[in-house]
């Protein structure tokens, strides 16, 4: 997925972006059955992103130490 960021408009100290995205009918998919939401919603808005990132990271942390407790039991 290729992301191109337009800079749109400023709110307070930070710049808001809106994502120029290339998106396939499988990555559609994907997003509204994993957050409920679509790509284009989730480009215009900023409070989703940020929620839908967070999400990410908070499953990402919690694979990594499901696969650490697996390295323990494999090879403790």
């Amino acid at each position: 997925m290729k992301a191109l960021k337009r800079y749109t408009n400023l709110k307070g100290w930070f710049t808001i972006n809106t994502l120029d995205l290339h998106v396939t009918s499988e990555m559609e998919k994907a997003m509204q059955s994993s957050h409920g939401i679509g790509y284009s919603e989730y480009s215009r808005n900023l409070d989703l992103r940020i929620e839908v990132e967070k999400e990410r990271d908070r499953e990402h942390v919690k694979c990594n130490k499901m696969v650490q407790d697996l390295q323990r039991k494999i090879h403790g």
